[in-house]
């Protein structure tokens, strides 16, 4: 050969092939034998698959108390749904790309039902595992049977049996848990729906069972509706049956009393609300009649409305059995508008400095209960100075402070006034 011919050979660029260790071939043929011995076998196992659902049910029957109910409740749906569990866990074998997504679906569902048939999540994932460890021993017995030999082969995919046992475990909890949660929204939901058509009027006949079973409370008891605006509840009393309504103006609380029904017997509906008795700023307290039956709650929530109008802005409770004439004058504006009018019109048209001298004069013997000498220390003067200006009031409006009917009319007419707006 030419000297420069040999130079050229000899100064050849490019890279130098690497050899494959020989350890990598070995294993991948180690791999290739494994996943043939795995095949075979779970080819057996998908020709005597209800032969394995019953092996798998017999077990579950003996360990799982949940699933023993399921059994006798619905053996055949049961079956179903173990037998097609465990096609896709064996088909899964044999092509684990192609049945990858349906296997999820099928394992994804089965979560979703279960939750919503109640049966326990331990339970649950206690089958899958079972399942799994059954499938393993199946491939064992059935290589054992067929090519002892091959029987070393099998160590090399344990991994991925299990891998596949975990991946649908954590599959199937996640599918339970976010159709508990849906199951908890909606029964909340429905809980919510309820009380609210109960307290509005709108709940049917129909319906008073479920709410009954929803909202705790007894179908034919006997309530009171408590109405709260701006203050939460505190720690509730215990005992006492209880329910709390988040409304859109005011929230409400539908609280069972007991036999007597009224709060002598030690039941206050506001303690057993857990909200503040101590006059808290800005935490109005409105406390409706008793009424008989959740039927008649609607009633009860208008007679919680209507004291909670009564309610001072700055706060406070009231408890209309206290303030029905104040009540019967909020119930119908228009009827007091016109009390007003017809009781107190001479003296609203006065000029504002005497006509507020002589209204005030009027409020004060009546929180005194008709005491002109107390109405004179609330109003820093002497009580021959109430006395005129009582007789001024009677005059200009055409009544009696001595007339018990006139003082009734003149009484019902002040409190609408303080009441009513405008």
């Amino acid at each position: 050969m030419h000297p420069a011919a040999r130079t050229r050979t000899t100064f050849r660029t490019g890279p130098t092939p690497v050899p494959q260790p020989r350890t990598r071939r070995i294993r991948s043929l180690i791999d290739a034998d494994a996943l043939r011995v795995l095949h075979r076998a779970a080819r057996v196992l998908l020709d005597d698959l209800p032969d394995l659902t019953d092996r798998l049910l017999a077990v579950l029957r003996e360990q799982e108390p949940a699933y023993r109910t399921a059994l006798e409740h619905d053996h055949a749906a049961t079956w179903q749904e173990v037998h097609r569990s465990l096609r896709h866990s064996v088909t899964s074998l044999l092509d684990p790309r192609g049945t990858r997504e349906a296997a999820h679906r099928c394992t994804w569902r089965i979560g979703v039902v279960r939750a919503e048939q109640g049966l326990p999540l331990d339970a649950l994932l206690h089958a899958f595992r079972l399942g799994g460890s059954l499938v393993w021993q199946r491939l064992v017995e059935e290589t054992t049977r067929s090519q002892p030999e091959d029987i070393r082969l099998l160590v090399h995919v344990a991994t991925d049996v299990w891998n596949f046992v975990d991946e649908h475990c954590t599959l199937v909890a996640d599918a339970y848990r976010q159709a508990e949660r849906q199951l908890a929204w909606r029964r909340e939901n429905r809980v919510r729906l309820l009380a609210a058509a109960l307290l509005d009027g709108t709940s049917r006949i129909a319906d008073l069972p479920e709410t009954a079973e929803r909202l705790c409370l007894p179908e034919h008891g006997r309530y009171v509706v408590v109405a709260v605006t701006g203050g939460g509840p505190q720690d509730p009393a215990p005992g006492g049956s209880v329910y709390r309504h988040t409304g859109v103006e005011a929230d409400y609380g539908i609280v069972l009393l007991g036999d007597t029904g009224d709060e002598e017997a030690g039941h206050d509906p506001v303690v057993a609300l857990g909200l503040p008795t101590d006059g808290r700023a800005g935490c109005r307290i409105g406390v409706g009649g008793a009424v008989t039956g959740l039927a008649a709650v609607a009633d009860a929530r208008r007679l919680a409305d209507l004291a909670l109008s009564i309610c001072p802005p700055e706060g406070g409770t009231v408890r209309l059995a206290e303030h029905l004439p104040e009540a019967l004058v909020v119930s119908c504006p228009e009827l007091g508008a016109t009390l007003i009018e017809r009781v107190l019109g001479p003296l609203l048209r006065l000029e504002p400095s005497d006509r507020d001298v002589l209204l005030d004069t009027l409020v004060a013997w009546f929180a005194c209960e008709g005491s002109a000498q107390r109405a004179g220390e609330r109003l820093y003067c002497h009580r021959n100075t109430v006395l005129n200006r009582l007789r001024r009031c009677e005059q200009l409006i055409g009544r009696s402070l001595a007339r018990p009917h006139d003082v009734v009319e003149i009484s019902l007419a002040l409190t609408a006034r303080r009441l009513l707006p405008g």
